[in-house]
Formats: C-alpha cells, sequence, structure tokens
C-alpha cells in the first residue's frame, strides 16, 4: 500500500485538492448567482416557483439525502464493522418507501412552504406552528452537526492541515460557503447545486465500485475474502461485529433501525422538497426516482466500503486524521492516486455544501415562514419581508452550526451515527404529528403539542444523558459521566412515546377537534383540489 500519511498527516496532494475544490466552488456560485436572478417572491425563495420537474427533483433529494454520512460515515462503517455498517445503508433506503406511501403527496397537497402549513391546516395556527419551527431547527441543527463535522475532518485530512484552530477554520469557510448559497440563491440556487452535486457522487461511486471490483476480477466473493483477510477475522461477513455484542447493544440496533426508517418521513428538509413541484404527481415520480438513484447509490457504497476494508485497511482507516470518516478517500488515494483522490474528496466536499445548505434553507424558512409571518406578524407582512427575515436567520443557524460542527469535529464522532440522532429526533417530534393529521379525525391541537413537545423533549433528554454525551472514550464529553441510559440512539423509546402523547393529548383533553377543518384537509390532501400552483415567470 502506499504511504498515505505523511509527516504532515495528509494524503495525496494539498494543492489538487483545493484546486478541485475550488473548480467546484466557483461553478456553484455561478450557478447560485444564475438562479438568484429569479428569487422574486417567497414561493421563489422557499420553494424554487415550483417549477423543478419530478425527475429533477428526484435528483435533487438524492442530493439532499446523501450526505456526508451516506458517502464517509457510511462507507467507513463497512470498512470497520462490515455487515453491521451495512445496516445503516439498508435502514435508509427502507425507509423512502414510508415517504411515498404516506406523506409524499398528501404533503404536496396540502401545503405551502413548510411541514408547519400540513400541522397546522386544522388547529390554532400559534401554538402549533411555533412547536413545528422548534421542532424543524432541533432536526436541522443535529444534521448540520454531523455535516460540519464531515466537512472539518475531510478538509483537514486533505489539505494537511492539523491541530484544533486549523481544524476550526475549515468548518468557519465551509459554514460561511453554505449561508452565501442560501442567502444569495434561495431554493432555486440550492436546488440545482445538489442535482449537480448528485450527478457527481454517484459517477463518483460508479467509478470507485468498478475500480475495486476490477481489482479482485470482478468476483464479490474475492472481494469480501479480501476484506476478512485483511481484517483477520470473518466477522466483517456476519452480523454482530458493531451492535451483537451485548444485550445492550443488540436494544441498539433495534433502536436505530426505527430512527432509520420512520426518521425520513419526518425530515423537514426532505419534506420541503416536496414543495418544489408543480403537482402531486411529480411529487410521487420525484420520490420514485429518489428511491432508484439512493438503492443504486447505496450498493455501491457497500463494495466501496469493503474495498476500503480490504485494501487500506481498518488500522489505517481509524489511524488517520478524521478516523472512520476517511476511508473513502484513503480508498480514492489507494486506487487512483493523487487525481482520483482529489476528484473523489471534492464530490464529498460539494456532497457536505449542497446538504448543508438544504438544511440552513430550511430552518431559516421555518421561522421567517411559520414563527415571524404566521405567529408574530399573523400574516401581516410587508412584500419580501418574510424573505428578509429568513435570511437573517440562516445567517445565525448558520453561525451555531459552525460552533456546533466543531465541537463535534473535536469528539471524533462517526458522522453517519450523528445523522441518525437526527433521524430519532425527527421520527419522535415530527412523523407521528404528521401521521395522526393526516389520517386520524379527532386529533387536536393539544395531542399536535404534547406529541412535538413530548417527543422533543424525551429524545433530546435521553441523548443527553447517553453515552454519546459523557460516560465513554467516544462521548463528546469522555472526561465526564452523568449517562444513565443505556442506548445510544433513543428512538425505541421516544418514537413511541411521541405517538401516545400525541393520543393522550388528544382523548384526554376536552378540546374538540374542528371538522370543518378536517373535511377539508382530506378532500384536499386526497385529490390536490386547492393546491398550491407553480409560479409562472
Amino acid at each position: 500500500m502506499r504511504d498515505l500519511l505523511a509527516a504532515e498527516a495528509t494524503i495525496g496532494n494539498p494543492a489538487i485538492n483545493i484546486s478541485i475544490f475550488g473548480a467546484f466552488v466557483v461553478v456553484t456560485l455561478a450557478i447560485t448567482f444564475r438562479a438568484s436572478r429569479n428569487n422574486k417572491s417567497a414561493a421563489d425563495y422557499y420553494a424554487a416557483g415550483r417549477t423543478i420537474t419530478g425527475q429533477q427533483n428526484g435528483l435533487a433529494i438524492a442530493g439532499d439525502y446523501l450526505s456526508a454520512a451516506s458517502f464517509l460515515g457510511i462507507a467507513g462503517a463497512i470498512a470497520i464493522y462490515g455487515y453491521d455498517g451495512f445496516l445503516y445503508s439498508i435502514g435508509f433506503l427502507v425507509a423512502w418507501l414510508v415517504a411515498l406511501l404516506l406523506v409524499a403527496e398528501l404533503m404536496r397537497n396540502t401545503a405551502r412552504f413548510t411541514m408547519a402549513d400540513v400541522l397546522a391546516f386544522r388547529m390554532r395556527q400559534g401554538p402549533v406552528r411555533t412547536a413545528a419551527a422548534i421542532s424543524t431547527l432541533a432536526v436541522s441543527l443535529f444534521y448540520l452537526l454531523a455535516q460540519m463535522a464531515g466537512a472539518g475532518g475531510l478538509v483537514a485530512l486533505l489539505l494537511g492541515v492539523s491541530g484544533p484552530v486549523a481544524e476550526a477554520l475549515v468548518v468557519v469557510v465551509v459554514g460561511a460557503l453554505m449561508i452565501f448559497y442560501v442567502l444569495v440563491g434561495g431554493m432555486r440556487g440550492t436546488t440545482w447545486v445538489q442535482i449537480i452535486k448528485a450527478s457527481l457522487l454517484i459517477a463518483g461511486a460508479l467509478v470507485m465500485t468498478i475500480w475495486v471490483l476490477g481489482d479482485f476480477g470482478f468476483n464479490l466473493s474475492a472481494l469480501l475474502g479480501g476484506a476478512a483477510d485483511r481484517a483477520g477475522t470473518t466477522g466483517v461477513l456476519n452480523p454482530g461485529a458493531q451492535y451483537g455484542v451485548s444485550e445492550v447493544t443488540r436494544l441498539d440496533f433495534i433502536s436505530l433501525a426505527l430512527a432509520l426508517v420512520l426518521g425520513t418521513a419526518g425530515l423537514p428538509h426532505v419534506l420541503m422538497r416536496f414543495y418544489t413541484v408543480p403537482t402531486a404527481k411529480a411529487a410521487r415520480t420525484s420520490v420514485v426516482w429518489a428511491i432508484w438513484l439512493i438503492g443504486i447509490f447505496y450498493l455501491f457504497s457497500l463494495i466501496i466500503g469493503y474495498g476500503a476494508g480490504a485494501l487500506v485497511g481498518a488500522d489505517a482507516i481509524v489511524a488517520a486524521p478524521g478516523g472512520v470518516n476517511a476511508a473513502a478517500p484513503l480508498l480514492a488515494f489507494e486506487l487512483g492516486g493523487t487525481v482520483l483522490l482529489g476528484i473523489i474528496a471534492g464530490v464529498a466536499f460539494a456532497t457536505i455544501l449542497a446538504v448543508v445548505a438544504g438544511l440552513t434553507i430550511t430552518a431559516s424558512a421555518s421561522f421567517a415562514h411559520d414563527v415571524y409571518a404566521s405567529v408574530i406578524k399573523k400574516g401581516d407582512v410587508p412584500p419580501n419581508g418574510e424573505v428578509k427575515v429568513a435570511r437573517i436567520t440562516a445567517v445565525v443557524i448558520g453561525a451555531v452550526a459552525i460552533g456546533l460542527g466543531i465541537l463535534a469535529l473535536r469528539a471524533g464522532l462517526n458522522i453517519a451515527f450523528l445523522v441518525a440522532l437526527a433521524f430519532a429526533v425527527a421520527a419522535s417530534a415530527n412523523l407521528p404529528t404528521i401521521l395522526y393529521t393526516l389520517f386520524w379525525k379527532r386529533f387536536t391541537t393539544q395531542g399536535a403539542l404534547w406529541s412535538i413537545y413530548g417527543g422533543l423533549i424525551i429524545c433530546i433528554g435521553l441523548i443527553i444523558f447517553s453515552p454519546v454525551v459523557s460516560g465513554a472514550e467516544t462521548s463528546m464529553i469522555p472526561t465526564v459521566d452523568f449517562a444513565w441510559f443505556p442506548l445510544r440512539n433513543p428512538g425505541l423509546v421516544s418514537i413511541p412515546a411521541s405517538f401516545l402523547l400525541g393520543y393522550l393529548g388528544t382523548v384526554l383533553t376536552k378540546e374538540k377537534p374542528n371538522e370543518e377543518k378536517w373535511a377539508e384537509l382530506e378532500v384536499r390532501a386526497f385529490t390536490g383540489i386547492g393546491a398550491e400552483k407553480a409560479v409562472d415567470h
């Protein structure tokens, strides 16, 4: 194997790496400026004027969904843990069936810009919109945390920078670029960045997959055997390397699986993508396209992960700056040297930028549309006032994400795992309320508030008092121990609790449901009558 780690703990040629980064940034900035010319209204800024086609939106959803966790975290998890690492891919993919069958079309028909438009449709506007905005911000910040940590680790590895100050500076630069994309391009610019990024990511993964298989004579058994030989055990081919150690880890796996499968349909930045298409049919089409693209990519990730395990080795991956998340870049360097490494690293960097831009515009739109325009101003907002507040919010969210990303980077957590926590929050705080709102006639405002706040508080509370934050070597604060909840993912407890709280909040209070609004919601959700139309230019 090549000497991957030079004295300054970098791989490849930093000048080539930064040149490819720079080329991508220049191209995407040009696209963002071009897209910004059409941002004339809130519908343009939040939903790209609802003019994105189903196929384009499918690519953009794949770009939004195939985050740094999918490319860097999952490849690393498979390289280290084998079979158990691939469980992330399975959970992330199966989750789209829930989104396709229960959420996509109905959300497109009933909402304008945000998840809260659906939840508040037949409820009291103020309390429900505020709760939905808080939930959206919580999910977005967890997701941003993972992306920022991934960006910092990746760029530190490729540019040869080391030390807390240099890595923090990298996170600040990524955050600044993210804020710029959102401020200037809005949803239209973000969408095109995601389409380009998804195309590059899938093409890059295809090249690496073919290259790895070629090294093993296009024999999958030979590849798996090579990974087992390099690891010195066949454990990487069998279940249990990560989640079969004890009863607690088995329960952790069940909790992780629940969060992954149910979380996607509650992710605000994924739900917001359904509002960029002109019709409900296009929303369905976009999800079908996304399922195919994401499924193909995760098959590639299996080959890339085992390829990294076979050709680079788990010890070299763990020892590299970035740790587990460095598996894909290290494999690219092993296969094609500096040039392939630079290309793959540029794609990974593009991945992070596109996802954080999508998350930031979702979180800022939720505050501006749901809290500022609907609750504070009660709909009395001057022209472009809402978009102006959204842009200010994007700056604030970006600053918070930068700070939290620096903390996560120092802790060295696997970014696939961090994203799984975001899925747990989404599945606990958002999904039960969405399903009750769309399918349960008796559901009331109190039920919605109990479900959102209860799921959110229980989920985040259990994360704080879990080994994720303290009490273990891999914790964010390893020097103290206040962990009493044994599971690293709280979904097993918090998701059923949120469903139960939504039910109890409805049946134990005297509030009566708004039957007229329920009838209107049902007709609109299932027929599309009254749904938001595309904006013509």
